[in-house]
């Protein structure tokens, strides 16, 4: 009785030990469960780190950055701006992805110190959200014709045309429209508190946790009228930094690279020329040539510096057909350095070509080119050192008579010659021509 009841106990002891395990089991998935939904119902917000001057890598990065923002269902996209300013077109293009875009965007001029002038001041105005840190500055927004001094009229028709611009979508995001405008038509900046107290900013914020948090709950008026809620309280940041390919076309838009890019790529090039078969400057600076060319057509190019340019290279000709001492080859030295620095006429001195990259590369090129065609045409006025030519106007001395046909030696060297003159064996002969095999000689009258 005992062992059965022993038994008994022991089975039910085991059953009870199940049922407290499987119990286990299935709190733990139910709270894996639990913790992975709360996780997915975590609201998310798409970073979009914009610290460069405005061009169109800068417009493509932002329209691929909203693109994710709607596939992976985001709350909103912030974009830390911190710009000069840059290209009109592009910021168009920038100002029209945001007013499409669906999901709010909040555009935050940060870290401390930046700013957001220029085209980074209409990209600004256009947000969902407006937000500065504390010690940034926004505005100096006066429209720049290719850094060109513009005419009365042509000033008047840009000023309005960019005025119109701006208001259109100001007064809808509710800002203030004649604070707005002086910007533009009087170069107004502000700094964070006075665009705030001028209602052109929704909020100061010292870092994106502060700004997210501050919004959460916002009810923002989108572009196209519509009511929507940001829920942005303790939101996972998703930072998207520029692909490999937006990197390196973002480096390329800096025109001082591309200039430089050009002229190395030129250097290669006429290494090729001087020294035919090397192959490897040749490609490579026909590549690299290529490259900045590429660069160049993102930017606005001004074409009579273009004119400059190809005034240099046939100055550089000209220089090597005539002696003129070095005069054209330091007028083509002056056109080269006149047409880098006026090559790339952007409306910001970020994207324009230093002074000092023009006078470098310009001169540089310059000294160089002069330097390799003074040895190139030397090298071709000189008498010919190699080869049968080479023997010509030397003595030889004759191995056998030449009566008219012999054997003479010259440098170590056996030919057959034939003379004119009667020549004994051991008289030095002069060399006066070459045909194939066969040297033209004649006795040598000054030695004898």
């Amino acid at each position: 009785m005992d062992t059965a009841q022993k038994a008994r106990s022991r089975s039910f002891f085991w059953l009870q030990s199940g049922f407290v395990l499987l119990g286990l089991v299935a709190w733990l998935c139910l709270s894996h469960a639990t913790i992975a939904k709360a996780a997915q119902s975590r609201p998310i917000v798409v970073e979009l780190p914009l610290h460069d001057t405005i061009q169109p890598i800068s417009a493509a990065y932002l329209k691929r950055g909203l693109r994710h923002a709607v596939e992976i269902h985001a709350q909103a996209v912030l974009i830390e701006l911190g710009t000069p300013g840059g290209l009109l077109t592009s910021t168009r293009a920038m100002v029209t992805a945001i007013e499409e875009s669906e999901v709010p965007v909040i555009v935050y001029v940060a870290p401390s110190g930046s700013r957001a002038a220029s085209a980074g001041f209409f990209i600004l105005e256009s947000a969902d959200v407006a937000a500065m840190a504390p010690g940034t500055n926004t505005g100096a927004s006066h429209p720049i014709l290719e850094g060109e001094k513009m005419d009365p009229i042509l000033k008047t028709k840009i000023e309005n045309d960019a005025m119109a611009f701006l208001r259109a979508y100001v007064s809808r995001r509710g800002r203030n429209v004649q604070a707005a405008q002086d910007a533009v038509l009087n170069s107004k900046s502000y700094t964070d508190q006075e665009a705030l107290n001028l209602k052109l900013i929704d909020v100061i914020a010292p870092d994106i946790p502060a700004l997210l948090g501050h919004l959460n709950g916002t009810t923002v008026t989108r572009f196209n009228g519509a009511k929507q809620v940001l829920h942005t309280q303790d939101a996972d940041v998703e930072v998207m930094p520029p692909s490999t390919r937006e990197r390196i076309l973002g480096a390329l838009t800096d025109p001082n690279l591309a200039v430089m890019l050009l002229i190395l790529g030129g250097l290669l090039i006429y290494m090729e020329f001087n020294a035919p078969g090397t192959i490897v400057p040749g490609a490579l600076g026909t590549l690299l040539v290529l490259i900045s060319l590429f660069a160049l057509n993102l930017l606005p190019l001004q074409y009579t510096a273009v004119g400059f340019l190809v005034g240099a290279l046939v100055l550089f000709v000209l220089d090597i057909k005539f002696t003129t001492h070095g005069i054209l080859g330091l007028a083509a030295i002056g056109c080269l350095v006149f047409g880098l620095l006026t090559l790339v006429n952007g409306p910001i001195p970020e994207m324009r070509v230093r002074l000092g990259t023009a006078l470098g590369a310009g001169i540089g090129f310059g000294l160089i080119t002069i330097f390799l065609t003074t040895i190139a045409v030397r090298a071709r006025r000189n008498k010919v050192q190699t080869g049968g030519e080479a023997l010509l106007g030397t003595i030889a001395v004759a191995q056998t008579a030449l009566n008219p046909n012999g054997q003479v030696l010259v440098r170590g060297e056996l030919w057959q010659a034939h003379s004119r003159d009667a020549v004994a064996a051991g008289e030095p002969v002069l060399i006066r021509d070459r045909k194939g095999l066969l040297l033209e000689v004649e006795r040598d009258r000054q030695g004898s």
